[in-house]
Formats: structure tokens, sequence, C-alpha cells
């Protein structure tokens, strides 16, 4: 288990499947845009960049967090008629494109949403990379985040339920951190500095959706720059 985009750069060569855990909420929102059949970009910067890369892949740009296209995750559980977006945002999909632009493993999207169809998934015997993406502080630097604990430790908790051993010593932390909350993870995740953050600006709902465990069968994988 490794945080942020560094710790997705240092995880090299020797892992075949790298999990992306990014609850509030790139890896809750690409769940359900893919579950909604909409094929997700990920990328790296929010500015002009984000909306030429947008073009010239005929995908629509989501916007800032709010109604519509957007990282809003409850938001995306409304949208029809979207083929294609490019969802940027500074964490979970700033970690996807670096992980896809390495190449060295396969890049799979999970969320407390889905953890348990990520965990079927993985091949027995994989060596698995679960990266929690983590927030930032205002100077850039890595804010670990709680929420993103649980949900790289929901997806853990779920392959170990299936036999799968040899968790390193931060991953059977993560573990153990989930199992500790799992029967209160909607009030855990309000609560939590992150959660706070998003009720305060009037997102309550997409820290509700975010909160759900096992509801969806979806296992976004990133193949040639896009999730589906």
């Amino acid at each position: 288990m490794e945080w942020g985009p560094t710790g997705a750069s240092a995880i090299g060569s020797d892992v075949d499947v790298a999990v992306v855990v990014d609850v509030l909420s790139f890896t809750t929102t690409l769940t359900i845009a893919v579950e909604r059949g909409i094929r997700v970009h990920p990328f790296r910067w929010k500015d002009e960049r984000a909306a030429a890369y947008a073009v010239e892949r005929d995908a629509v740009l989501a916007g800032p967090r709010g109604p519509g296209v957007s990282l809003s995750s409850a938001a995306m559980l409304e949208v029809t008629g979207v083929e294609r977006i490019v969802l940027p945002s500074p964490n979970g999909s700033a970690i996807s494109y670096g992980l896809a632009a390495a190449g060295a493993a396969t890049v799979v999207g999970a969320s407390l949403r889905n953890r348990t169809a990520v965990a079927r998934w993985v091949p027995p015997g994989a060596r698995v990379a679960v990266v929690a993406a983590g927030e930032r502080w205002p100077d850039g630097s890595l804010r670990p985040a709680v929420e993103d604990l649980w949900g790289a430790g929901a997806v853990l908790a779920a392959l170990v339920d299936l036999g799968h051993t040899g968790l390193s010593p931060e991953a059977r932390v993560a573990e153990q951190a989930f199992r500790a909350v799992a029967g209160r993870l909607p009030t855990e995740l309000r609560e939590c500095a992150s959660g706070r953050e998003l009720v305060d600006a009037g997102f309550g709902p997409d820290v509700d959706v975010a909160a759900t465990i096992d509801v969806s069968e979806v296992v976004p994988v990133l193949r040639g720059g896009v999730f589906s």
C-alpha cells in the first residue's frame, strides 16, 4: 500500500495490478460513470490543457463539483446521454494518469461502492499495489486522508476475505482501519476532515453516495488512457 502520486511512482515494475482509491471523490464518481456506460479519461491538470484534451477525444470535460458532468458523485448519478468524459483531479485522476504513462501495471479504480467487485476481479496470485490518493495541503504537499485509508483498507479486507495473503504491514494497517469503522462508515465519513469540508460546502450528498459499500459490480479498468 502506498500514498499519493509519489507513492504510485515508487511502485516500480514488480506489480501486476495497481488499485487507485480516491473516495472523495474521483474513484467514487468514476465507478458511477462507468456503471452508467460512460468512458472516463483521467487527466492530471485542471486548466486549459484539460479542455484541449477533451476536444481531442470528443469528450465532455467535467466541470468543478456541482450539477451535471462534474466531480460530484451525486450529480453523476443523474447524468444521461454522455458517452465519454475527461475527469481531471489533482489526486486520484492524476495518479491514474501517471500510472498509465508508466505502463508497469494494470490500473483499476476502486471505491467503497465497488471494493468487493474489484477484489473478485484481481487474478489469483497477482502482485497488487493499492494506492490511497490522499488530499493536498495548500503548499501542494500530500495530506494523508483517512477516507482513503479506509477505502484502501476496504479493498484489502475484501482481498483477504477472498483468500489473498502476504499483506505488507502498511496494507495490514489499512485493512484493520477499515474493519474498525465498517459498521459506522456513513457517520465517520461525514465527520472526517474531508467529509466535513464537503458537507460545509453543500455537498453532503456526495459524502453519502461515497459511503455506500458494495453496491456496484463495476470494475473500471484503464486501457489506452480511458477507464471503461
